[in-house]
């Protein structure tokens, strides 16, 4: 397992290195609306590539699969540092993101591998500390590097230790291929991969340039929200009538602690993930460096370790997950509570606090939840529904960052025309307020107290909506049942 966890390790870093850097990335390319697709290209690949790692490491074996992300993982995060326009970093994180999720989906699979279910909380747990180590470096590394020798560096440092990884993989990963009589790729369901990965384009498309970018009445969210609104259902379609082994088996979904524990992982992925992605830059806003930013962020990885291995811990010895589960959704909603509050006199240590309750909240939902969900099938789907449980966390991280950017977007134009509309030059100075963070710096000083008061109103407004989709986390989750954790892989009583 510990050559599998570098590939995850290097992903979580990887993942806070980008929401460190989202800011100043975008205002170096003059366009901070493009903070959103950095998160979200790497995302919608993620939620596409993540529910086949499943069936095709079922198919082709895990070190295959593992091997594979490392490849794609290097290739786009190489591309990243090289590139030259917003369209190729883009294109480097939509292919970063292939290989990021499928080195930790793959992770979590073979711990089902090999893990029986009493214990697989604990060794998720481990998983999650590699997990958190890497989220909290990430963000110091990545604003330290930025401030040094520049973004940019931030990506290809990473390039060898990801090649290290893939020869790891290769020389120790020995989990052997389930037999199968069938044709390979035809039991591959690339038609719902497909279905997904055009429906949470045109979503995200629509709801990112609506009302930033054109109008709401503007074609192309006319066209574009309702087309995905199609292509969802035809993804649903497939996945229950066509697919033989589909990307989200819907008929697993039918079960009432599946589905609970899937829509509970996704509302509070919405949540944590559009605020790592939107507090480095309220603390930016504050006037604070990208690596100060990055030092903020490690108590929410601290929690993410300490939260996840304390949940394994407790439904080991205890047997039990749905209790823990009420109380941990319980404790993220406070987190956002808090969170909320925050302005621009909060005391310098309080975020550390709100931080790790976060952190520690979303960490044990993470192992509370996949353990539910393993739970409640058997085990020869227990691959599957894994990957099912990464889709919903990569759709819901994708979903989560774009309705923040959205909500901020939003607010921030019609704060800035309120305030400043009737100025000379308005249009001109309100446009590269809204695509850069150092033009603050270059404003007139009676702007300035302003434009800090529509940042901080935006990214309050971005809070409180994720602090509604965190109380929606907790209210699904009330819909799970108790199901027995059997201390042997064969589930059999002892």
């Amino acid at each position: 397992m510990g050559s599998v966890w570098v590939g995850v390790f290097l992903a979580a870093l990887d993942t806070t290195i980008v929401a460190t850097l989202s800011a100043p990335i975008s205002s170096s390319f003059h366009s901070l609306s493009l903070l959103s697709w950095l998160a979200t290209s790497y995302l919608i690949s993620n939620a596409a590539f993540q529910p086949l790692s499943g069936r095709l490491t079922d198919i082709f074996s895990r070190r295959a699969g593992l091997v594979f992300s490392n490849v794609f993982f290097a290739a786009g995060t190489l591309m990243c540092g090289l590139a030259k326009s917003e369209g190729a970093i883009i294109a480097g994180r939509v292919i970063a993101g292939i290989g990021g999720g499928g080195l930790t989906a793959i992770s979590t699979i073979i711990n089902s591998d090999l893990v029986p279910l009493r214990k697989r909380g604990i060794w998720q747990g481990i998983g999650n500390i590699c997990y958190g180590a890497g989220s909290g470096l990430g963000g110091v590394f990545g604003g330290w590097i930025n401030d040094t020798l520049g973004w940019r560096w931030a990506f290809l440092i990473q390039v060898p230790f990801i090649v290290v990884s893939g020869i790891l993989v290769t020389v120790m990963v020995k989990v052997p291929v389930k037999d199968t009589d069938d044709a390979k790729l035809k039991r591959v369901d690339f038609f719902g991969a497909l279905t997904l990965v055009t429906t949470l384009v045109l979503f995200l498309l629509g709801l990112n340039t609506g009302g930033n970018q054109v109008p709401w009445t503007h074609p192309l969210i006319l066209v574009s929200l309702p087309l995905s609104a199609v292509s969802f259902a035809l993804f649903l379609y497939i996945e229950a009538k066509i697919a033989a082994e589909p990307v989200i088996p819907v008929r697993l979904l039918l079960d009432r602690t599946v589905f609970s524990a899937c829509l509970t992982n996704w509302f509070s992925t919405m949540t944590v993930f559009g605020l790592l992605f939107y507090l480095p830059l309220f603390f930016q806003v504050q006037g604070l460096s990208a690596t100060a930013a990055g030092v903020r962020l490690i108590p929410q990885a601290i929690g993410t370790s300490i939260g996840s291995l304390g949940a394994g811990v407790l439904m080991r010895s205890t047997g039990r997950y749905k209790v823990f589960v009420r109380i941990t959704l319980t404790l993220l909603v406070i987190a956002s509570i808090l969170i909320s509050t925050l302005s621009l006199t909060t005391p310098s240590w309080l975020p550390f606090i709100y931080f790790f309750l976060m952190g520690t909240a979303y960490g044990s939902m993470l192992t509370l939840t996949l353990v539910a969900l393993i739970s409640a099938v058997d085990h020869e789907h227990h691959a599957v529904i894994t990957s099912a449980s990464y889709a919903f966390r990569s759709t819901g991280s994708t979903i989560g960052i774009t309705v923040a950017s959205a909500v901020f977007q939003n607010i921030l134009k019609s704060g800035l025309w309120r305030r400043f509309g009737d100025r000379e030059h308005a249009g001109e100075l309100i446009s590269k307020i809204r695509d850069s963070l150092d033009e603050i710096h270059r404003l007139p000083a009676d702007w300035i107290p302003g434009v800090l008061d529509a940042y901080i109103d935006s990214l309050r407004a971005v809070f409180l909506t994720l602090l509604g989709l965190a109380v929606l986390g907790a209210l699904v989750s009330m819909g799970m049942r108790e199901h027995k954790l059997h201390s042997n892989l064969s589930r059999r009583d002892d």
